[in-house]
Protein backbone atom coordinates (compact mmCIF):
# COMPACT_ATOMS: atom_id res chain seq x y z
CA UNK A 1 0.00 0.00 0.00
CA UNK A 2 1.28 3.49 -1.19
CA UNK A 3 1.59 5.95 1.66
CA UNK A 4 2.27 9.33 1.83
CA UNK A 5 5.61 9.12 2.71
CA UNK A 6 6.13 7.20 -0.16
CA UNK A 7 5.16 10.66 -2.27
CA UNK A 8 7.41 12.76 0.01
CA UNK A 9 10.01 11.49 -1.42
CA UNK A 10 9.40 12.59 -4.98
CA UNK A 11 8.68 16.42 -3.80
CA UNK A 12 5.03 16.10 -3.52
CA UNK A 13 3.95 18.79 -0.38
CA UNK A 14 2.12 17.90 2.37
CA UNK A 15 -1.60 18.91 2.17
CA UNK A 16 -3.88 19.41 -0.55
CA UNK A 17 -1.56 18.02 -3.12
CA UNK A 18 -0.95 15.07 -1.47
CA UNK A 19 -4.23 13.98 0.10
CA UNK A 20 -5.34 13.75 -3.91
CA UNK A 21 -2.25 11.66 -5.02
CA UNK A 22 -2.53 9.05 -1.97
CA UNK A 23 -6.51 9.21 -2.81
CA UNK A 24 -6.21 8.39 -6.48
CA UNK A 25 -3.27 5.54 -5.49
CA UNK A 26 -6.04 3.57 -3.18
CA UNK A 27 -8.79 4.12 -5.49
CA UNK A 28 -8.34 4.23 -8.83
CA UNK A 29 -5.21 2.67 -8.89
CA UNK A 30 -5.62 0.23 -5.91
CA UNK A 31 -5.27 -2.92 -7.96
CA UNK A 32 -2.19 -1.58 -10.11
CA UNK A 33 0.94 -2.90 -9.34
CA UNK A 34 2.60 -0.31 -7.03
CA UNK A 35 5.94 0.16 -8.05
CA UNK A 36 3.97 1.32 -11.25
CA UNK A 37 1.77 3.69 -9.89
CA UNK A 38 4.70 5.10 -7.97
CA UNK A 39 6.45 5.53 -10.93
CA UNK A 40 3.09 7.07 -12.75
CA UNK A 41 2.89 9.23 -10.03
CA UNK A 42 6.24 10.90 -10.18
CA UNK A 43 6.12 11.86 -13.62
CA UNK A 44 2.50 13.52 -12.89
CA UNK A 45 4.37 15.31 -9.92
CA UNK A 46 7.50 16.40 -12.47
CA UNK A 47 5.17 16.92 -15.75
CA UNK A 48 1.93 17.63 -14.78
CA UNK A 49 0.96 19.55 -17.92
CA UNK A 50 1.25 16.13 -19.74
CA UNK A 51 -1.25 14.67 -17.76
CA UNK A 52 -4.60 17.26 -17.95
CA UNK A 53 -6.38 14.97 -20.78
CA UNK A 54 -5.81 12.03 -18.48
CA UNK A 55 -9.57 11.23 -16.52
CA UNK A 56 -7.97 10.08 -14.01
CA UNK A 57 -4.88 12.03 -12.93
CA UNK A 58 -6.12 15.60 -14.61
CA UNK A 59 -7.26 16.04 -11.10
CA UNK A 60 -4.15 16.00 -9.67
CA UNK A 61 -2.55 17.58 -12.19
CA UNK A 62 -4.76 20.67 -11.94
CA UNK A 63 -3.67 20.98 -8.19
CA UNK A 64 0.17 20.94 -9.30
CA UNK A 65 -0.43 23.58 -11.69
CA UNK A 66 -2.77 25.49 -9.52
CA UNK A 67 -0.35 25.64 -6.13
CA UNK A 68 2.78 26.40 -8.27
CA UNK A 69 1.05 29.37 -9.93
CA UNK A 70 0.12 30.41 -6.76
CA UNK A 71 3.29 30.18 -5.90
CA UNK A 72 4.06 32.37 -8.85
CA UNK A 73 1.82 34.74 -7.64
CA UNK A 74 3.97 35.95 -4.64
CA UNK A 75 6.21 37.88 -7.11
CA UNK A 76 9.54 39.11 -6.20
CA UNK A 77 10.39 40.38 -9.13
CA UNK A 78 8.94 43.70 -10.52
CA UNK A 79 8.40 44.40 -13.90
CA UNK A 80 8.83 47.87 -15.46
CA UNK A 81 5.62 50.11 -15.33
CA UNK A 82 5.40 50.40 -18.78
CA UNK A 83 6.55 48.29 -22.18
CA UNK A 84 9.25 49.23 -24.27
CA UNK A 85 8.73 50.45 -27.57
CA UNK A 86 9.01 47.24 -30.16
CA UNK A 87 8.43 46.76 -34.22
CA UNK A 88 4.87 45.56 -35.12
CA UNK A 89 4.81 44.01 -38.82
CA UNK A 90 0.91 43.48 -39.84
CA UNK A 91 -1.26 45.01 -36.75
CA UNK A 92 -4.26 44.86 -38.38
CA UNK A 93 -3.66 41.26 -38.68
CA UNK A 94 -2.44 40.69 -35.26
CA UNK A 95 -5.37 39.58 -32.23
CA UNK A 96 -5.40 41.68 -29.07
CA UNK A 97 -4.38 39.01 -27.07
CA UNK A 98 -0.92 38.46 -28.88
CA UNK A 99 -0.62 42.05 -28.45
CA UNK A 100 -1.28 42.44 -24.43
CA UNK A 101 1.31 39.26 -24.23
CA UNK A 102 4.32 41.06 -26.28
CA UNK A 103 3.21 44.13 -23.88
CA UNK A 104 4.23 42.14 -20.83
CA UNK A 105 7.24 40.69 -22.37
CA UNK A 106 8.40 44.13 -23.14
CA UNK A 107 8.07 45.08 -20.00
CA UNK A 108 10.35 42.42 -18.17
CA UNK A 109 13.69 43.90 -16.35
CA UNK A 110 15.86 41.95 -18.77
CA UNK A 111 14.45 42.69 -21.96
CA UNK A 112 16.32 44.71 -24.50
CA UNK A 113 14.59 44.92 -27.42
CA UNK A 114 11.16 42.70 -28.88
CA UNK A 115 9.39 42.67 -32.28
CA UNK A 116 6.21 40.98 -33.34
CA UNK A 117 5.80 39.38 -36.79
CA UNK A 118 2.41 39.57 -39.26
CA UNK A 119 1.57 36.22 -38.40
CA UNK A 120 1.62 36.24 -34.37
CA UNK A 121 -1.02 34.64 -32.13
CA UNK A 122 -1.60 34.25 -29.00
CA UNK A 123 0.38 31.31 -26.96
CA UNK A 124 1.89 30.84 -23.39
CA UNK A 125 4.17 33.53 -21.78
CA UNK A 126 5.93 34.75 -25.38
CA UNK A 127 3.15 34.95 -27.95
CA UNK A 128 3.97 32.76 -31.37
CA UNK A 129 5.70 35.01 -33.65
CA UNK A 130 7.04 37.26 -30.79
CA UNK A 131 10.76 37.56 -31.33
CA UNK A 132 12.63 38.95 -27.88
CA UNK A 133 15.45 39.85 -27.20
CA UNK A 134 17.25 39.47 -23.40
CA UNK A 135 19.94 40.56 -21.65
CA UNK A 136 22.07 37.23 -20.11
CA UNK A 137 18.91 35.54 -19.59
CA UNK A 138 16.49 32.89 -21.05
CA UNK A 139 13.03 32.13 -21.33
CA UNK A 140 12.30 28.71 -21.75
CA UNK A 141 8.73 29.45 -22.61
CA UNK A 142 10.29 32.06 -24.61
CA UNK A 143 11.70 29.29 -27.05
CA UNK A 144 8.15 27.09 -26.48
CA UNK A 145 7.74 23.54 -25.86
CA UNK A 146 8.43 22.05 -29.51
CA UNK A 147 12.36 23.10 -29.04
CA UNK A 148 13.85 23.52 -32.54
CA UNK A 149 10.78 23.19 -34.48
CA UNK A 150 11.53 24.09 -37.97
CA UNK A 151 11.25 23.71 -41.58
CA UNK A 152 13.55 21.72 -44.38
CA UNK A 153 13.23 22.10 -48.09
CA UNK A 154 14.67 19.99 -50.67
CA UNK A 155 14.41 20.84 -54.51
CA UNK A 156 15.09 17.67 -56.52
CA UNK A 157 15.99 17.16 -60.06
CA UNK A 158 12.93 15.70 -61.01
CA UNK A 159 10.74 18.19 -63.06
CA UNK A 160 6.90 18.60 -62.46
CA UNK A 161 5.58 16.65 -65.23
CA UNK A 162 6.93 13.85 -63.52
CA UNK A 163 5.21 14.41 -60.59
CA UNK A 164 2.25 15.11 -62.03
CA UNK A 165 2.16 11.49 -64.20
CA UNK A 166 3.62 9.33 -61.05
CA UNK A 167 1.75 10.61 -58.71
CA UNK A 168 0.76 7.83 -57.13
CA UNK A 169 4.16 6.15 -57.01
CA UNK A 170 5.43 9.81 -54.75
CA UNK A 171 2.03 9.37 -52.19
CA UNK A 172 2.87 5.57 -51.41
CA UNK A 173 6.72 6.60 -50.60
CA UNK A 174 5.77 9.58 -48.36
CA UNK A 175 3.07 7.03 -46.64
CA UNK A 176 6.01 4.04 -46.11
CA UNK A 177 8.55 6.50 -45.22
CA UNK A 178 6.94 8.94 -42.56
CA UNK A 179 5.61 8.24 -38.97
CA UNK A 180 3.19 10.74 -37.36
CA UNK A 181 1.62 11.47 -34.33
CA UNK A 182 2.07 11.94 -30.62
CA UNK A 183 4.36 9.21 -28.84
CA UNK A 184 4.92 7.28 -32.37
CA UNK A 185 8.26 6.81 -34.09
CA UNK A 186 10.09 3.51 -35.63
CA UNK A 187 11.26 0.34 -34.28
CA UNK A 188 13.51 -2.39 -34.76
CA UNK A 189 15.02 -2.33 -38.40
CA UNK A 190 13.27 0.60 -39.41
CA UNK A 191 15.31 2.46 -36.80
CA UNK A 192 17.60 5.13 -38.07
CA UNK A 193 20.91 6.31 -36.56
CA UNK A 194 22.25 9.36 -35.93
CA UNK A 195 25.22 10.53 -34.56
CA UNK A 196 23.19 13.45 -32.78
CA UNK A 197 22.82 10.56 -30.42
CA UNK A 198 26.29 10.20 -28.93
CA UNK A 199 26.16 13.81 -28.03
CA UNK A 200 27.66 14.12 -24.55
CA UNK A 201 24.88 16.38 -23.41
CA UNK A 202 22.53 13.22 -23.32
CA UNK A 203 25.25 12.46 -20.17
CA UNK A 204 24.78 15.36 -18.98
CA UNK A 205 21.98 14.56 -16.29
CA UNK A 206 19.16 11.96 -15.06
CA UNK A 207 16.84 13.69 -16.76
CA UNK A 208 18.44 13.81 -20.46
CA UNK A 209 20.15 9.89 -19.69
CA UNK A 210 16.02 8.61 -19.60
CA UNK A 211 15.09 10.51 -22.77
CA UNK A 212 18.04 9.26 -25.07
CA UNK A 213 15.39 5.90 -26.00
CA UNK A 214 12.59 7.88 -26.72
CA UNK A 215 14.93 10.11 -28.87
CA UNK A 216 16.21 7.33 -31.03
CA UNK A 217 12.76 5.83 -30.99
CA UNK A 218 11.22 8.70 -32.38
CA UNK A 219 14.44 9.93 -34.22
CA UNK A 220 12.86 10.53 -38.13
CA UNK A 221 9.64 11.25 -37.24
CA UNK A 222 7.08 13.80 -36.88
CA UNK A 223 4.67 14.95 -34.29
CA UNK A 224 0.84 16.30 -33.99
CA UNK A 225 -0.69 19.68 -34.29
CA UNK A 226 0.62 21.45 -37.78
CA UNK A 227 3.50 18.98 -38.16
CA UNK A 228 3.73 17.53 -42.13
CA UNK A 229 5.56 16.04 -44.63
CA UNK A 230 4.48 16.73 -47.92
CA UNK A 231 5.19 17.35 -51.69
CA UNK A 232 5.01 20.09 -53.79
CA UNK A 233 6.06 22.14 -56.44
CA UNK A 234 8.56 24.45 -56.38
CA UNK A 235 8.40 27.48 -58.58
CA UNK A 236 12.03 29.42 -59.58
CA UNK A 237 10.68 32.28 -61.92
CA UNK A 238 14.09 33.14 -62.78
CA UNK A 239 17.54 31.73 -61.88
CA UNK A 240 19.06 31.80 -58.35
CA UNK A 241 22.81 31.78 -58.79
CA UNK A 242 23.18 31.82 -54.96
CA UNK A 243 21.28 28.55 -54.82
CA UNK A 244 22.33 27.13 -58.51
CA UNK A 245 19.24 26.35 -59.19
CA UNK A 246 17.38 27.70 -62.57
CA UNK A 247 14.49 28.72 -63.52
CA UNK A 248 11.67 26.52 -63.80
CA UNK A 249 9.30 24.58 -61.85
CA UNK A 250 10.76 21.31 -59.73
CA UNK A 251 9.55 18.38 -57.43
CA UNK A 252 10.13 19.48 -53.68
CA UNK A 253 9.60 18.11 -50.09
CA UNK A 254 8.65 20.21 -47.78
CA UNK A 255 9.30 19.21 -43.83
CA UNK A 256 7.91 21.04 -40.52
CA UNK A 257 8.23 19.50 -37.02
CA UNK A 258 10.52 19.72 -34.24
CA UNK A 259 12.37 17.58 -31.44
CA UNK A 260 9.24 15.57 -30.51
CA UNK A 261 9.17 14.28 -27.26
CA UNK A 262 12.45 15.12 -26.35
CA UNK A 263 12.22 18.91 -26.38
CA UNK A 264 8.90 18.95 -24.67
CA UNK A 265 10.48 17.40 -21.71
CA UNK A 266 12.44 19.73 -21.43
CA UNK A 267 10.79 22.78 -21.86
CA UNK A 268 8.20 21.37 -18.96
CA UNK A 269 11.56 20.98 -16.81
CA UNK A 270 13.15 23.63 -17.06
CA UNK A 271 9.95 25.90 -17.29
CA UNK A 272 9.22 24.88 -13.93
CA UNK A 273 12.60 25.24 -12.49
CA UNK A 274 12.95 29.19 -13.81
CA UNK A 275 8.96 29.59 -12.28
CA UNK A 276 10.62 28.15 -9.08
CA UNK A 277 13.77 30.87 -9.32
CA UNK A 278 12.13 33.59 -10.79
CA UNK A 279 9.49 34.83 -8.67
CA UNK A 280 7.44 37.36 -11.11
CA UNK A 281 3.38 38.39 -11.21
CA UNK A 282 0.95 36.47 -12.03
CA UNK A 283 -0.10 37.51 -15.37
CA UNK A 284 3.66 37.10 -16.44
CA UNK A 285 4.45 33.69 -14.55
CA UNK A 286 4.79 32.04 -18.00
CA UNK A 287 7.85 34.83 -19.23
CA UNK A 288 10.30 33.26 -15.89
CA UNK A 289 13.62 33.55 -17.07
CA UNK A 290 16.80 31.45 -16.10
CA UNK A 291 20.23 33.79 -15.39
CA UNK A 292 22.45 32.28 -17.86
CA UNK A 293 25.02 32.27 -15.20
CA UNK A 294 22.99 29.88 -13.12
CA UNK A 295 23.88 26.39 -13.39
CA UNK A 296 19.92 26.00 -14.59
CA UNK A 297 20.49 28.66 -16.87
CA UNK A 298 23.64 26.58 -18.68
CA UNK A 299 22.14 23.53 -18.54
CA UNK A 300 18.77 24.63 -20.26
CA UNK A 301 21.24 26.49 -22.89
CA UNK A 302 23.26 23.20 -23.60
CA UNK A 303 19.91 21.15 -23.48
CA UNK A 304 18.12 23.22 -26.03
CA UNK A 305 20.62 23.33 -28.41
CA UNK A 306 20.57 19.12 -28.30
CA UNK A 307 16.86 19.43 -29.17
CA UNK A 308 17.80 21.78 -31.81
CA UNK A 309 20.29 19.40 -33.32
CA UNK A 310 18.03 16.33 -33.02
CA UNK A 311 15.16 18.41 -34.39
CA UNK A 312 17.23 18.68 -37.17
CA UNK A 313 18.31 15.57 -37.18
CA UNK A 314 14.87 14.28 -37.73
CA UNK A 315 14.39 16.41 -40.79
CA UNK A 316 17.92 14.76 -41.87
CA UNK A 317 16.50 11.55 -41.57
CA UNK A 318 13.24 11.90 -43.68
CA UNK A 319 14.54 13.59 -46.11
CA UNK A 320 17.41 10.89 -46.65
CA UNK A 321 14.99 8.33 -46.55
CA UNK A 322 12.80 10.06 -49.14
CA UNK A 323 15.58 11.16 -51.60
CA UNK A 324 16.62 7.48 -51.78
CA UNK A 325 13.06 6.12 -52.04
CA UNK A 326 12.41 8.56 -55.31
CA UNK A 327 15.99 7.95 -56.68
CA UNK A 328 16.55 12.12 -57.13
CA UNK A 329 19.33 14.38 -56.82
CA UNK A 330 19.25 17.04 -54.28
CA UNK A 331 19.36 20.21 -56.47
CA UNK A 332 19.75 22.62 -53.31
CA UNK A 333 17.69 22.30 -49.08
CA UNK A 334 17.33 25.21 -47.36
CA UNK A 335 16.43 24.82 -43.71
CA UNK A 336 15.94 27.23 -40.51
CA UNK A 337 14.72 26.70 -37.14
CA UNK A 338 11.66 29.06 -35.15
CA UNK A 339 11.21 28.23 -31.57
CA UNK A 340 14.48 28.74 -30.48
CA UNK A 341 17.15 31.26 -28.74
CA UNK A 342 20.52 32.68 -29.82
CA UNK A 343 23.31 34.79 -28.82
CA UNK A 344 23.32 37.53 -30.95
CA UNK A 345 25.18 40.98 -31.31
CA UNK A 346 22.62 43.79 -31.19
CA UNK A 347 23.31 47.99 -30.73
CA UNK A 348 26.96 46.43 -29.62
CA UNK A 349 26.14 44.03 -26.86
CA UNK A 350 25.53 40.51 -26.41
CA UNK A 351 21.92 39.45 -26.31
CA UNK A 352 19.57 36.29 -26.10
CA UNK A 353 16.82 36.63 -29.21
CA UNK A 354 13.80 34.39 -28.34
CA UNK A 355 12.71 33.66 -32.15
CA UNK A 356 9.33 31.68 -31.09
CA UNK A 357 8.00 30.84 -34.00
CA UNK A 358 9.45 33.55 -36.09
CA UNK A 359 12.00 32.70 -38.83
CA UNK A 360 15.66 34.15 -38.66
CA UNK A 361 16.38 36.54 -41.47
CA UNK A 362 19.63 38.17 -41.12
CA UNK A 363 20.84 39.45 -44.35
CA UNK A 364 21.08 36.87 -47.14
CA UNK A 365 19.69 34.10 -44.75
CA UNK A 366 17.65 31.56 -46.28
CA UNK A 367 14.28 30.75 -44.80
CA UNK A 368 11.11 29.22 -45.53
CA UNK A 369 7.47 30.36 -44.88
CA UNK A 370 4.72 27.96 -45.50
CA UNK A 371 0.86 28.66 -45.82
CA UNK A 372 -1.38 25.78 -45.03
CA UNK A 373 -2.11 22.64 -46.50
CA UNK A 374 -3.39 24.43 -49.50
CA UNK A 375 -2.00 27.64 -49.74
CA UNK A 376 1.81 27.86 -50.99
CA UNK A 377 4.59 29.10 -49.21
CA UNK A 378 7.69 30.45 -49.70
CA UNK A 379 11.48 30.32 -49.95
CA UNK A 380 12.69 33.47 -49.07
CA UNK A 381 15.95 35.29 -48.51
CA UNK A 382 15.96 37.66 -45.25
CA UNK A 383 17.04 41.31 -45.43
CA UNK A 384 18.57 41.83 -42.24
CA UNK A 385 15.90 44.58 -40.86
CA UNK A 386 17.18 45.69 -37.17
CA UNK A 387 13.72 46.61 -36.46
CA UNK A 388 12.24 43.28 -36.80
CA UNK A 389 15.83 42.26 -34.92
CA UNK A 390 16.68 40.01 -38.27
CA UNK A 391 13.40 37.97 -38.36
CA UNK A 392 10.34 37.58 -40.24
CA UNK A 393 6.82 35.29 -39.99
CA UNK A 394 7.39 31.47 -39.99
CA UNK A 395 3.87 30.49 -41.17
CA UNK A 396 0.66 32.27 -41.74
CA UNK A 397 -0.32 32.07 -38.61
CA UNK A 398 -3.41 31.07 -36.99
CA UNK A 399 -6.96 33.06 -37.42
CA UNK A 400 -8.87 30.24 -35.11
CA UNK A 401 -7.95 28.54 -32.26
CA UNK A 402 -7.99 24.46 -32.62
CA UNK A 403 -11.48 24.40 -30.88
CA UNK A 404 -13.14 27.22 -33.09
CA UNK A 405 -11.71 25.40 -36.60
CA UNK A 406 -13.53 22.17 -35.31
CA UNK A 407 -16.41 23.72 -34.80
CA UNK A 408 -16.60 26.13 -37.24
CA UNK A 409 -15.15 24.01 -39.98
CA UNK A 410 -16.64 20.74 -41.63
CA UNK A 411 -15.40 17.71 -43.35
CA UNK A 412 -17.52 18.79 -46.30
CA UNK A 413 -15.28 22.41 -46.03
CA UNK A 414 -12.49 20.51 -45.95
CA UNK A 415 -12.84 18.34 -48.82
CA UNK A 416 -14.25 20.74 -51.48
CA UNK A 417 -10.82 23.20 -50.58
CA UNK A 418 -8.34 19.88 -51.17
CA UNK A 419 -10.47 19.51 -54.22
CA UNK A 420 -10.49 22.85 -55.69
CA UNK A 421 -6.66 23.18 -55.14
CA UNK A 422 -5.59 19.37 -56.25
CA UNK A 423 -3.98 18.82 -52.72
CA UNK A 424 -4.37 15.20 -51.55
CA UNK A 425 -4.56 15.25 -47.98
CA UNK A 426 -3.07 12.26 -45.59
CA UNK A 427 -4.10 12.42 -42.28
CA UNK A 428 -5.00 16.28 -40.71
CA UNK A 429 -7.74 16.85 -39.18
CA UNK A 430 -10.45 20.01 -39.12
CA UNK A 431 -8.34 22.20 -36.31
CA UNK A 432 -5.69 22.74 -39.29
CA UNK A 433 -7.93 23.62 -42.09
CA UNK A 434 -6.37 26.29 -44.44
CA UNK A 435 -9.53 28.69 -43.24
CA UNK A 436 -8.04 28.49 -39.88
CA UNK A 437 -4.92 30.42 -41.24
CA UNK A 438 -4.45 33.98 -41.98
CA UNK A 439 -4.07 34.99 -45.71
CA UNK A 440 -0.42 34.43 -46.22
CA UNK A 441 -0.41 36.78 -48.89
CA UNK A 442 -1.34 39.50 -46.84
CA UNK A 443 1.14 37.95 -44.48
CA UNK A 444 3.97 37.95 -47.22
CA UNK A 445 2.95 41.94 -48.22
CA UNK A 446 3.33 43.05 -44.29
CA UNK A 447 6.68 41.96 -44.61
CA UNK A 448 8.82 43.14 -47.58
CA UNK A 449 11.10 45.03 -46.07
CA UNK A 450 12.22 41.84 -44.21
CA UNK A 451 12.61 39.41 -47.01
CA UNK A 452 13.12 38.87 -50.52
CA UNK A 453 10.75 35.44 -51.99
CA UNK A 454 13.21 33.67 -54.11
CA UNK A 455 10.91 30.72 -54.93
CA UNK A 456 6.94 29.94 -54.31
CA UNK A 457 6.40 26.62 -53.30
CA UNK A 458 2.56 24.56 -53.71
CA UNK A 459 1.66 22.07 -51.54
CA UNK A 460 0.55 18.77 -53.57
CA UNK A 461 0.37 15.73 -51.53
CA UNK A 462 0.23 16.37 -47.54
CA UNK A 463 1.01 14.10 -44.91
CA UNK A 464 -0.02 15.00 -41.23
CA UNK A 465 -0.79 13.49 -37.96
CA UNK A 466 -4.32 11.65 -38.35
CA UNK A 467 -4.74 10.60 -34.38
CA UNK A 468 -5.77 14.28 -33.46
CA UNK A 469 -2.81 14.83 -31.66
CA UNK A 470 -0.81 17.60 -30.80
CA UNK A 471 3.20 17.79 -30.36
CA UNK A 472 4.88 15.76 -27.69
Amino acid sequence: MIKGKDLLTFGYPEGKILGIALEIATTAFAEANKQQTLTTLKRVRKNPEAYLDDATLAPLATAIIEAAAAEAAKATIELKETASDYAIFGKEQIEEGALNQMNIAMRLPVTVAGALMPDAHQGYGLPIGGVLATKNAIIPYGVGVDIGCRMALSVFDIPETHFLEHRSFYKRELIAHTAFGAGNGFSGKDRAYHNVLDRKEFEMNGLLRGLRDKAFHQLGSSGGGNHFVEWGIIDFAEKDEALGVGKGRYLALLTHSGSRGLGATLAGHYTRIAKEQCKLPHYAANLAYLDMNSEAGQEYWLAMNLAGDYASACHEVIHRKLTKAIGATVLTKVENHHNFAWKEMLNGEEVIVHRKGATPAGAGVMGIIPGSMTAPGFLVRGKGDATAINSASHGAGRQMSRTQAIKNVSKADLKSILQDVGVSLIGGGLDEAPMAYKDIHQVMASQTELVDVVAKFSPKIVRMADDGSRED
